[in-house]
């Protein structure tokens, strides 16, 4: 073997091995922000990409959507309400280059904005609207948060207030007063189909008022309809309607006279 096959090899190996060194693969998710001595380079799409060694930097930047759990944050209500709240925040990279060049590290500064602006927001709300108008204060926060981490190349699309934590004794007010609605709501509906049910009657009266015999029919029908129990016992009065034309057959005409039984006069009946 010649004395020269091994150098040329171990030289072969070595530039085999920085090649190798020098190449990078970037995935479809991801862009590459090269820096050459300190300079911004054009950015890397996905594929297979050389770097010179001693001269090239690679910073690789993830464009898919990242989900940032807040930690509870205490705030204060603006009805001086003490509470816990977290929330969720989705965002991704639309601008590989400025999130490398305008901010040291997105991910963070994109938490550290979202703790403050909740606890922003949240303080300027009452407790109502905390708990029963929350796609309100969640467009908000994505609208401040938008505006500050746009110029870093960075979209935040979701922001979800997930947990709400209250004091005890406030938990135990609010369902005494949501009771106390829903009582005051029963008192109502309670009133309002008296109100109807009483107008109905006085319609129905009227009406019957019209027809003697129509109320006639509707005495006898309840007479009917208590008699169907066999073992009930039923007191009712007559009405003066139904019994005086036989009351007025039976009477004496006016002016007659009868034998009294003594002998000593006339009788003179009503």
């Amino acid at each position: 073997m010649p004395s020269w096959i091994a150098p040329v090899a171990s030289v072969v190996i070595v530039v085999v091995a920085l090649v190798v060194t020098c190449l990078r693969v970037i995935p479809q998710y991801e862009r590459g922000v090269v820096f050459r001595f300190g300079r911004l380079r054009p950015l890397y799409g996905p594929g297979l990409k050389f770097l010179v060694p001693g001269m090239d930097r690679l910073e690789r930047v993830d464009l898919r959507v990242v989900t940032l759990t807040i930690p509870p944050q205490e705030v204060i209500t603006r009805d001086n309400v003490p509470a816990r709240v977290n929330a969720v925040v989705l965002f991704n990279v639309v601008d590989p280059e400025a999130a490398i060049m305008q901010v040291e590290n997105y991910a963070i500064a994109t938490s550290q904005i979202a703790q403050t602006t909740l606890r922003s927001v949240l303080g300027r709300a009452d407790l109502d609207t905390l708990l029963a108008h929350r796609e309100d204060l969640n467009t908000d926060l994505r609208e401040i948060m938008e505006l500050q981490t746009k110029p870093w190349g960075v979209d935040v699309s979701v922001v979800e207030i997930k947990d709400v934590e209250i004091p005890e004794q406030m938990q135990r007010a609010m369902a005494k007063e949501a009771e106390a609605e829903r009582e005051r709501r029963a008192k109502v509906i309670n009133a309002r189909g008296e109100l109807q049910a009483s107008a109905e009657l006085k319609q129905a009266a009227d009406m019957l008022s019209q027809s003697p015999a129509s109320l006639q029919l509707r005495y006898l029908q309840t007479l009917l309809e208590l008699g169907a129990d066999q073992n009930s016992t039923v007191v009712f009065p007559l009405p003066m309607d139904v019994i005086g034309p036989l009351i007025n057959r039976l009477a004496p005409p006016a002016g007659s006279t009868q034998n009294g039984d003594n002998g000593q006069g006339e009788v003179v009946a009503d």
